[in-house]
């Protein structure tokens, strides 16, 4: 019995303090008005009241503001039963809304307190995840711009390719891709596998890099970025998944200069410089993977660029 009352008074008590101060004082001050109109109602002999001294509605509300702020002055006073009652009713009602005022106040107080705390907090937090960041973002950008230097020489004719302007494209065409299976010809690519590998390597890279950022710093403080790492390494994950290179005579390895493996290239390399058709994903023989390639280069180059972008932005503020 006691523990259900008590339970009950905490939750009256809860329900209270969650009442802003403006409502209690709004009540307070409503209170008064009401409480002179039933002094006003009751006859003039429940109380004693100085000689002389007027009787209308603006005497009582005086005396109604008097007893709710519990000063008393004594001019008019309470005689018999009803409007002694009334009067210490009044008295109670005063009391208790200036306590659950006060009670609001602190309450309110508190949860500013709180507010402001768990924002330092927050400040704080985002500070160290921006240092964080700024610490991961060489070697992200880094990852990021090799990515797109290999999309450039995959996506570039060897003629055309040129270390001074090896700038990627993002207009590129399809039938630009012809070379793909030739070394990249960057001051960074010191071997001499195709480009196409050193692409595939690199984006490996980049998405290993980029899912790594995800689990070192909260990048929920920066939702586009978090959203185009995720879309990258999502997009790699679902190419590398379905092992779309596999079906052609690409060779992730050096060369071993076979001759049915560089006719087989040649062959590839022809039909992608004389395409003319619409590039969808249907089935279309050994270009399937070379189109699929294309549409990763697309919007991962894309992504990469936005993220390139979105990071340095960061470092640099």
């Amino acid at each position: 019995m006691l523990h259900t009352i008590s339970l009950k008074l905490k939750h009256f008590f809860h329900v209270v303090s969650n009442v802003r101060p403006t409502v209690w004082i709004c009540t307070y001050i409503l209170l008064t008005p009401v409480f002179a109109l039933v002094y006003w109602a009751l006859p003039d002999a429940q109380f004693r009241i100085p000689d002389g001294s007027a009787t209308d509605f603006g005497s009582w509300l005086y005396y109604s503001i008097v007893t709710i702020t519990t000063l008393g002055f004594g001019d008019y006073t309470p005689a018999y039963g009803w409007a002694q009652a009334v009067t210490a009713i009044e008295v109670i009602c005063g009391l208790s809304l200036f306590g659950f005022f006060l009670n609001s106040v602190g309450s309110m107080k508190s949860e500013i307190d709180v507010y402001s705390e768990i924002e330092k907090q927050k400040l704080a937090h985002a500070h160290l995840q921006k240092e964080k960041l700024i610490l991961c973002a060489p070697a992200i950008i880094h990852n990021v711009n090799v990515f797109l230097s290999y999309c450039y020489a995959v996506t570039t004719p060897l003629a055309r390719r040129s270390e001074d302007e090896a700038r990627f494209n993002p207009d590129f065409k399809f039938q630009d891709m012809a070379d793909l299976f030739k070394p990249s010809g960057l001051s960074i690519d010191n071997t001499r596998l195709p480009a196409v590998a050193r692409l595939l390597k690199s984006a490996a890279h980049t998405s290993l890099s980029l899912d790594s950022l995800q689990t070192r710093v909260d990048m929920t403080l920066w939702p586009d970025i978090l959203e185009d790492c995720f879309a990258f390494v999502a997009n790699y994950q679902m190419f590398s998944s379905e092992d779309a290179l596999s079906h052609t005579p690409i060779t992730l390895i050096p060369h071993t200069n076979s001759a049915t493996e560089e006719s087989a290239e040649s062959k590839i390399a022809s039909d992608i410089a004389a395409w003319t058709g619409p590039l969808d994903l249907k089935k279309q023989g050994n270009l399937q993977p070379i189109i699929e390639l294309y549409y990763f280069i697309k919007e991962n180059s894309e992504l990469a660029r936005k993220l390139e972008t979105a990071i340095t932005k960061i470092a640099n503020e």
